[in-house]
């Protein structure tokens, strides 16, 4: 009776208490599960007919049940969801047989232990996960009801007036022949490739964007030039639009009047534009393409990235595509699985394409490739490395402009040109936040939920570079989520909770407010972190080390949310996997 009351406790009290400790109550109720089921085995005064054969069926139920399960349900949790979860639901049948039926006679006191059994485990067949929140915890559906995306596709079509078309026309002439760069690897040809002329580019489209793309200019998350009112009581954002979407992590790049991002509808995988002023559909870019799976649900991850009148997008399963931004029309493509024989990792594809120096740089399961910009010739193959979900990202480092990516082996530089090895540093992990550069060229990273976050000193030798541990924090353990640097401190999840770190010694100087998984900006003018929680929610909060402080809270959008807010001028974009919206901040007073 104790271990069914702290299972109880742990299933059901805790989560409501202490929301940051529900990965608790998910790995620790299979453990008071088996300690029950040891209880009945062994202790309880249950007729030993009835226990050992209760056990048998508890197998044979399971196995039976294993059989029809949805197959997000079979396959969650890398396949251990069912056992997970069913294992406590099993145990506490159980005790709760052994406590009400034994006034009953024999016949209906068995028929009683037999229906507990089949309704604990047979209730899974009836559901299907939508996949888990950042607290690892399951979002449980009848496997009868219909997801957002069938919704979506159930509704009247949106669809853009004119689709978007492959171009015809050839290469033109003036683009130089790219030369296959491949250090150190032996790689097979490229995949095909639809290379077209240039769409006529107007002089406004050759002008910076207002959000390029995945965290913005630099990948940092940080945002200047902007002030915003502060008091959301008296002039909260004001809501300029509000559509459904297609599932996918994908954020946004904007330019002009266009923004663009990455979604799913059915068997196609898709890159969308939408006007930033009303969100009405601009263009689509369908693929035949879709990826899935149980944790995080279907769609592509990665962000567009706008460049000179061009967008360039990488799907889950690794078609890279350049489309005219202005009409969606495919100017060249490559599967670039193909070109680096990587494998899908578990989570799809997930890195934003990089533009750097005319080309295309994106990360496939640890492996950089680049493509020249204007013709898609493939130009080189990176180093190997292991599965990873971050994007490459340029630094400057003692005065060398160089891509960095971590992947699941540790963090690689290469130089831009023909992606020779800089430096390597070995931390294995299965990274999903992007590395950071401080003020004075450390280099901060994470690679899971326990490695807590590293500063690195690199630096230029006679014979090569150095590379150096400064310190690791616990203090701040971003795993799933972005965070941000700012006057020598950063910001970000420790966990589910936001919080803040010196960057001299790693010291935490505050740790408050529960946002669940979210993703964060940085208003850097006015020390402002503007955050959107897990479920939607939109709050503000002091980027400053003396303590937390939140300022205010508004409603954003409705449902799981781990996609990262946009700033584009005063309009803040916002998006999941269900619906997106626009809101325009008022500037103060």
């Amino acid at each position: 009776m104790v271990f069914a009351f702290l299972l109880l406790a742990l299933k059901l009290v805790l989560p409501l208490v202490a929301p940051q400790s529900t990965p608790l109550g998910v790995l620790g109720g299979p453990l008071l599960g088996i300690a029950i089921v040891i209880w009945w085995a062994f202790f309880s005064r249950v007729p030993r007919l009835e226990r050992w054969g209760a056990l048998g069926l508890v197998v044979l139920a399971m196995l039976i049940t294993s059989r029809v399960l949805h197959t997000s349900m079979a396959t969650g949790m890398m396949g251990y969801l069912f056992p997970i979860y069913a294992l406590p639901v099993v145990a506490l049948a159980l005790v709760g047989w052994a406590v009400t039926a034994q006034p009953l006679g024999v016949r209906p006191r068995r028929v009683a232990l037999v229906a507990a059994i089949v309704l604990a485990c047979g209730v899974f067949a009836l559901l299907r996960t939508e996949g888990f929140s950042g607290y690892i915890d399951q979002e449980f559906a009848w496997r009868w009801t219909r997801t957002p995306e069938e919704r979506l596709l159930a509704q009247a079509s949106d669809e853009p007036v004119a689709p978007a078309k492959t171009v015809a026309a050839p290469s033109h002439a003036d683009a130089p022949p790219a030369a296959v760069v491949t250090p150190e690897k032996s790689i097979a040809p490229p995949g095909p490739v639809v290379v077209a002329a240039p769409p006529a580019v107007s002089p406004k489209d050759t002008t910076l964007a207002d959000w390029p793309g995945f965290r913005g200019r630099a990948r940092d998350g940080v945002v200047h030039g902007l002030s915003i009112a502060t008091n959301w009581t008296a002039t909260p954002p004001v809501e300029m639009w509000r559509r459904p979407i297609g599932p996918g992590w994908s954020s946004f790049a904007v330019h002009g009047d266009l923004i663009y991002t990455q979604e799913q509808r059915g068997d196609d995988e898709i890159v969308s534009a939408y006007q930033l002023q009303t969100g009405k559909p601009a263009w689509r870019h369908h693929d035949a393409a879709r990826f899935w799976e149980s944790n995080g649900g279907p769609g592509p991850r990665a962000t567009p990235t706008f460049d000179r009148g061009r967008v360039y997008a990488l799907g889950a399963t690794g078609i890279l595509n350049a489309l005219d931004a202005g009409t969606g029309a495919t100017v060249w493509s490559h599967n670039v699985a193909a070109d680096t024989g990587a494998k899908i990792p578990d989570w799809g594809f997930s890195g934003s394409p990089l533009l750097v120096d005319g080309m295309v740089v994106v990360a496939t399961s640890g492996v950089l490739a680049a493509y020249d910009a204007i013709t898609g010739q493939r130009r080189w193959i990176g180093p190997q490395g292991d599965d990873g979900y971050t994007s490459p990202q340029l630094m400057m480092i003692d005065g060398v402009s160089q891509i960095v990516h971590l992947s699941g082996t540790g963090l690689t530089s290469v130089t831009p040109a023909n992606g020779t090895p800089l430096w390597q540093y070995a931390w294995k992990g299965y990274p999903i936040v992007q590395p950071s550069q401080t003020a004075d060229g450390g280099i901060l990273l994470a690679v899971n939920e326990s490695s807590g976050i590293r500063n690195l000193a690199v630096t230029r030798t006679a014979g090569g570079w150095s590379v150096q541990d400064r310190w690791t924090s616990n203090g701040l353990k971003p795993w799933f989520n972005d965070f941000v640097v700012h006057k020598g401190h950063a910001f970000g999840f420790d966990g589910t909770i936001l919080a803040c770190i010196d960057l001299t010694d790693g010291s935490r100087k505050w740790k408050g407010g529960r946002y669940g998984a979210g993703q964060l900006v940085l208003l850097a003018d006015q020390d402002l972190l503007l955050v959107i929680s897990e479920e939607g929610e939109l709050a503000l909060v002091r980027a400053t080390p003396d303590q937390f402080t939140e300022l205010g809270r508004a409603h954003g959008i409705t449902g799981k949310t781990w996609n990262h807010p946009v700033i584009a001028g005063d309009v803040l974009l916002v998006r999941n996997g269900e619906e997106m919206a626009a809101f325009r901040l008022a500037k103060p007073r």
